[in-house]
Order: C-alpha cells, then sequence, then structure tokens
C-alpha cells in the first residue's frame, strides 16, 4: 500500500534539526537518493509523500538511528547516512552508541576518532586482543587509518615503547629504480599515508621528533630483516604486495610485548605476473592459529566519498560477472 508518511520528532532544538538534516539539506539529499522518495522537513516533521509501507517503516528507523545521535549533541555526517542506509536495507540493527562509545584517541586539535563502522569495531577491538592481526579490505575502510591511532595510544599510554610503520616498496607500476637516492628515499613518498595519520594525532613538529628519536620507525620491508622487534606496535601496510618469503620474514620479527597489524586490499596487487602475494598466503595458512585474528573489511566499511563505496561495488560485480564468463567459456571447451 502506497501512502504519505509523517515523522516528528518534537524534541529537537534548532541546532540539533540542522544536524540532523545537514548543512543546505545535505542529509535529506542523501536520504533521497538512497530511498528514492523526496524528503521534506517542517517544524521538526520529515515529509514523505507516495511511499510503500515497507519502505516507510526503513525510513523511520534510519531516521530514529540519527536522532538519537542528534539528541546526545553529536554531528550527524552523510556517511552517517549511508551507513544507517545500508544496514537497514539489509534488515540490520543500526546502533551508532557503541561505536561512539569507542574512543581510540583524539586528533591534536581535540576531536575524536572512534570506528564508524562495525567492521571497524570489530577491527579496534581485535587490535586489543590478539598480537597479531591480519585486516583485508578495499581502500577506505580505515585500516591503515585505525592501526596508525591504536599504535599512537598505546605509545601514549606506555602500553609499548615504540612504533614501527613499513610498507613494501611495490606500487602500482612505479619503478622505484629510477627515483633519486637509496632505498628509504626512494619509498618516502609512498608512506605518505602512514605520516598523513600520525601528523593527525601527533602534529608535525612532535611526529618528527619521535622520529628523530626512534621511538618512531618509518621504513621499507627490507629494513626488517635480522631484526627482533620488542616493545613495539609493528604495522605492515599494503601487505598485498609481499612475496611469501616477505611476509614470512616480516611475521618472524614478532618480539615479547609486541603487537603486529597487517593490512591490504587483496583486489589491488602490484606484484609481478605470476608471483604470489603474501597476505592472500598467510591469510590461508594462518586461519586456524587461534591466537591470530584475521578479519574482513568490506564495501559497507567505507568512510571516504559515497562515490567511493558506489566504485568498489561496481568493481566488485563486475570481477564477480568476468569470473561467470570464463567458467561458461572453459565449460563449453571441457570434451
Amino acid at each position: 500500500m502506497v501512502n504519505n508518511k509523517v515523522i516528528s520528532f518534537p524534541e529537537l532544538d534548532g541546532k540539533q534539526a540542522l544536524s540532523l538534516v545537514g548543512i543546505h539539506d545535505k542529509n535529506l539529499n542523501v536520504l533521497s537518493e538512497c530511498f528514492g522518495k523526496k524528503f521534506f522537513f517542517r517544524n521538526n516533521e520529515f515529509i514523505i509523500n507516495d511511499v510503500e509501507e515497507e519502505i516507510a517503516q526503513q525510513i523511520e528507523e534510519v531516521l530514529m538511528a540519527l536522532y538519537e545521535v542528534v539528541k546526545k549533541n553529536q554531528s550527524v555526517s552523510e556517511r552517517d547516512v549511508l551507513y544507517a542506509y545500508r544496514l537497514v536495507s539489509k534488515s540490520e540493527k543500526v546502533d551508532f552508541d557503541n561505536l561512539n562509545n569507542k574512543i581510540i584517541g583524539r586528533t591534536l586539535t581535540g576531536k575524536i576518532i572512534a570506528p564508524k563502522t562495525k567492521g571497524q569495531l570489530n577491527f579496534v577491538n581485535a587490535m586489543e586482543k590478539y598480537d597479531v592481526v591480519l585486516a583485508i579490505g578495499p581502500a577506505g575502510t580505515g585500516k591503515t587509518y585505525l592501526a596508525v591511532i591504536q599504535a599512537v595510544s598505546m605509545l601514549k599510554k606506555g602500553l609499548v615503547k615504540r612504533i614501527v610503520l613499513t610498507r613494501p616498496a611495490v606500487e602500482a607500476g612505479e619503478n622505484l629504480g629510477f627515483l633519486p637516492g637509496d632505498l628509504k628515499e626512494k619509498v618516502d613518498p609512498y608512506l605518505t599515508p602512514l605520516y598523513d595519520s600520525l601528523y593527525d594525532m601527533l602534529g608535525v613538529e612532535q611526529t618528527e621528533k619521535l622520529i628523530e628519536k626512534k621511538t618512531i620507525e618509518i621504513a621499507p620491508l627490507a629494513y626488517m630483516r635480522g631484526r627482533t622487534l620488542e616493545d613495539a606496535f609493528v604495522i605492515l601496510d599494503e601487505a598485498q604486495n609481499t612475496t611469501t618469503s616477505q611476509m614470512k620474514m616480516f611475521l618472524t620479527r614478532l618480539g615479547f610485548n609486541s603487537k603486529m597489524v597487517i593490512t591490504g586490499d587483496i583486489t589491488q596487487i602490484d606484484l609481478n605476473h605470476g608471483s604470489k602475494s603474501g597476505l592472500i598466503e598467510a591469510s590461508n595458512v594462518l586461519k586456524d592459529v587461534e591466537e591470530i585474528k584475521i578479519l574482513y573489511l568490506t564495501a559497507d566499511d567505507v568512510v571516504r566519498h559515497p562515490l567511493v563505496q558506489k566504485i568498489i561495488e561496481s568493481y566488485e560485480k563486475s570481477s564477480i560477472e568476468n569470473n561467470k564468463k570464463v567458467r561458461e567459456i572453459k565449460e563449453k571447451f571441457i570434451v
């Protein structure tokens, strides 16, 4: 049955109402795009015309979840609206409380850093509980950022004595051999995301001081060989570009009172054709080791621009369709 739907929030004050609908109605427009219905907001009432009962119920669930956020005078972003919609459309419960209550740290300006999705919450909990964590997922899911923030938080609390951040020197078709300088100087530009996360929480000056004191070490993966890393929070980023031997070498660097977090996106492997990804192999080899946590983030955990999530989903769909076509072609020629 198709009806008009009115959802009222009589206790909203002006500031809360603005947060709920968004500046220039941005959140309202996202809701309209998600549900394919035109939303109106007047006198603390959401009005949706010509809406089916099932869709109306989903809309009410999303709005009630967002209302619980603004009631606590917290802001609602377009990302929050999209995340609530994705959960409701899958008949999953929307609970921002669990996310907002898990404070990992604060930026230099005092902004609270907390997980934005269930997948991110699981990742943060895993880093607290396990000494070795493999986080596999697409770009934009916050893998690197959250790992660095967790590392800095543990350093500040005195739970580790240093942070080691590393990446393999393989990047999206670039040939490092043509760049000037030694290996570290060549690979430094590719470590920018790690620096950015540190600057966010510590600031440039403090980060540079800690790097000078060797409290924070940022180095290519080749520099890890032959070492044992104790009292350290060690992050291997872009791990999909490690070889089997590199991954084994890295994992065996684990020392006492240390944590290792390994992040990567197995859909963006830049190794030479025919080379096996150390991350994929490690996720298979180590899956039965109870002390190691392997978790997978998905497009639902993307916290970048909404379009990024659509791009990821489109590529995933295309990959599934291509694999299906390959199977069909193979079946034709099997006698």
